[in-house]
């Protein structure tokens, strides 16, 4: 038997599930479509299939990495759980009360989305909490006994304690869990002072409720994968890749599933920014669009993005305040229903829109054959020609042609008196510049610009948008990675085990008590440390410190990286002159002699993983003669052009081809259009570059 070496990531999407194995001396990779109604089945098929394909048995594993969108699709469909909150007195309205603004001032229809819990599961208890964390009102622990036999009663089946200031002071929340887990399991109970032991009442709610809201669900799933890979004989450890882009374990993700929402789109982060080392980007915009949506991150100076806030489930695209708020660790993205299994139609006003819906796996795009009739991006990839239909995610699936035709023509094409290659380019254009404008509204929220910035696409469909939507954006180049159409499966395999913890105390540097921040953080340290050896025993640790600061009487905060520890008083200097280097750098001033303030603190810690070197530039070589040619649409000219076709793997590394072309391999094919020039790098990723404009 082997040695255990061999290491498996299973990315599950809207649409499709990638695997990546990696072994010692090669790697493999397949896509399987996603079950909905059980999604570790389409795991443990594509795991068996891979692992055959391999020719080791599950035995072998040393590690299984996996992300999901379980918890998002659960959210952004409200099929969670049935769950009550259980909150202060007088307070049970505040997660309805949201910001008390309208995200969308002067729309007479707009329609805030519903909270998770109703207002008839809403349940309050005498007990206060100052903002000190001082006991002003005593918890009235009958009132408890009777909630927690009216949830009973109800059915509930998660339950969110949320009380006033519990973040100074988790006392009151602690003892509710105990008295509520005489009437529903423990596990299904999540206080606020664990999920999100931070300062603002409503997105702590929010996000305890979204944690409770998807517990038992993602338990259940966790359980049954757990079993399955167990069945096939696996005995290796399962480990859960976060929204920050960290690796944690199956026991944290259960109990802070929340944590997981973005997790497939933190692997592609992750991969992007390990290409922006190895290939000495400072500034990419990694771009992944699968099945279902499409993602956008900037990565700056080899940093994907980090915030501490995300919406789930926004009402209206691209609005901030429409959506449901958690505040977990997240890297910065945005996320648009564009993806290849995105629907086309015609609006009241003629126009061709796109999205945000998707066909998905089932029935999926009218070309699968599985019972779709709406044309979707997919189908319009295939009428324009950019795809083999009998090459479509490795042969797994093959294509007709006919009922795509057939879709862009009943759905576009008819209303709108114009050919079905017309409707279809009309699409792909209408998706690509979604995509574009979502990334631009991103990059000028963040300050930054999208011009001269290399992309770096991955997924299924984004190799064949990707020099459009780039010349749209002002940049010059693409790079398309090996095994990009799993790549955030093999993200997953680069990404550190880390977790983050956080803490809100309120400091003012005026009155700087070195021994209370030192102590916060060697707590702090204390519980991430606890998180990471789970999953990395003996290996050495990173730590990240920050502070998110502000000047007195300011309603929001700036994120400051702090020094390591410990602290004395001469610390007081370094924490200002980085609040005022970071608040210059943001808002090109300082406030002399204002008081500051730190209100939030965090530490992250993660085993050290070092980016890799720069690779150096290939030797030219001679490009090789093309398989063959095919008759396309050219996305930009929108006329029809001979495509030369190139297998990936007949490319060496420097040779250049030029475009139109189309350059194929098993999970996704990479459209050259008309004036772009494409070739392998050292490392075998495809270099598409603009030669005209």
């Amino acid at each position: 038997m082997m040695t255990k070496t061999a290491r498996l990531a299973v990315d599950i999407g809207g649409t499709f599930t990638d695997l990546v194995l990696a072994l010692p001396d090669r790697s493999l990779s397949t896509k399987v479509l996603t079950t909905h109604d059980a999604p570790e089945r389409a795991v443990l098929e594509g795991t068996a299939a891979i692992l055959a394909q391999a020719g080791i048995t599950a035995a072998d594993l040393a590690l299984v990495i996996h992300g999901t969108t379980l918890a998002t699709n659960a959210l952004i469909e409200r099929k969670g759980a049935k769950t009550a909150l259980v909150t202060t007195e007088g307070f049970r309205d505040s997660l309805e009360i949201a910001y008390e603004h309208r995200f969308e001032q002067y729309d007479l229809y707009m329609e805030r989305p519903e909270p998770l819990v109703p207002r008839p599961l809403r349940f309050e208890v005498p007990e206060r909490v100052a903002a000190d964390g001082e006991v002003l009102l005593p918890m009235e622990e009958a009132a408890l006994d009777r909630i927690g036999a009216a949830a009973k009663a109800e059915g509930i089946e998660a339950l969110a304690v949320c009380f006033l200031h519990a973040y100074q002071n988790d006392a009151h929340e602690k003892r509710a869990r105990e008295i509520l887990a005489r009437y529903l399991p423990e596990e299904v109970i999540a206080i606020s002072s664990e999920v999100c032991p931070e300062i603002r009442e409503y997105e702590r709610t929010s996000t305890t409720v979204a944690n409770a809201y998807v517990l038992p669900l993602m338990e259940s799933y966790l359980r049954r994968l757990e079993d399955g890979l167990k069945s096939l004989g696996s005995t290796c450890p399962l480990l859960l890749i976060m929204s920050s882009g960290g690796i944690t374990t199956v026991e944290t993700a259960r109990r802070f599933p929340i944590r997981l929402v973005e997790s497939g789109p933190a692997g592609g982060a992750i991969l992007a920014q390990i290409l922006a080392a190895e290939n000495g980007i400072d500034r990419a915009l990694a771009f992944d669009m699968g099945g279902t949506t499409a993602k956008i991150t900037l990565i700056d100076d080899m940093k994907p993005q980090q915030a501490r806030h995300f919406e789930i489930a926004r009402a209206a695209r691209f609005v901030k305040g429409s959506g449901i708020p958690v505040r977990i660790p997240v890297i910065d993205m945005v996320e648009i229903g564009a993806g290849g299994g995105s629907i086309a139609r015609v609006d009241g006003l003629g126009r061709i829109t796109v999205g945000p819906d998707s066909a998905g796996s089932m029935p999926g795009p009218a070309c699968y054959g599985r019972g779709g009739t709406n044309p979707t991006v997919t189908d319009a990839d295939l009428v324009l020609s950019w795809i083999d239909p009998a090459l479509f995610a490795g042969g797994y699936i093959t294509l007709d042609p006919k009922a795509s035709v057939t879709a862009c023509t009943s759905s576009v094409a008819t209303p709108l008196s114009m050919t079905p290659e017309t409707a279809a380019l009309g699409i792909t254009e209408i998706v690509t510049e979604t995509m574009a404008s979502a990334a631009r509204v991103h990059a000028v929220e963040n300050g930054k610009e999208t011009a001269g910035r290399t992309m770096i696409a991955f997924g299924g469909a984004a190799p064949l948008h990707a020099a459009r939507m780039a010349a749209k954006l002002g940049m010059d180049r693409v790079l398309v990675p090996v095994g990009a159409g799993v790549g955030s499966a093999h993200g997953f395999l680069g990404a550190p085990i880390g977790y983050e913890v956080v803490r809100t105390r309120l400091v003012s540097l005026n009155a700087f008590d070195a021994p209370l921040i030192n102590g916060l953080y060697e707590s702090m340290r204390a519980e991430a440390e606890a998180v990471v050896r789970l999953g990395a025993p003996g290996a050495k640790l990173q730590e990240i410190r920050t502070g998110f600061m502000r000047y007195r009487g300011q309603g929001h905060e700036v994120a400051v990286t702090l020094p390591d520890g410990p602290y004395d008083v001469t610390s007081l200097d370094v924490f200002k002159a980085a609040f005022e280097a970071t608040y210059n750098a943001l808002y090109g001033r300082i406030i002399p002699k204002l008081e500051i303030e730190v209100l939030t603190w965090t530490l992250s810690l993660a085993e050290a993983k070092p980016l890799p070197a720069r690779i150096a530039d290939p030797t030219p070589a001679k490009a090789p003669a093309p398989a063959g040619t095919r008759r396309i649409i050219d996305p930009g000219t929108g006329g029809p052009v001979d495509a030369a076709i190139y297998d990936r793997s007949s490319l060496a590394p420097g040779a250049r081809i030029a475009g139109p072309a189309v350059i194929v391999e098993a999970e996704t094919s990479t459209l050259v259009p008309d004036g772009f020039t494409a070739g392998p790098n050292a490392a075998g990723h495809l270099l598409i570059e603009r030669t005209a404009r």
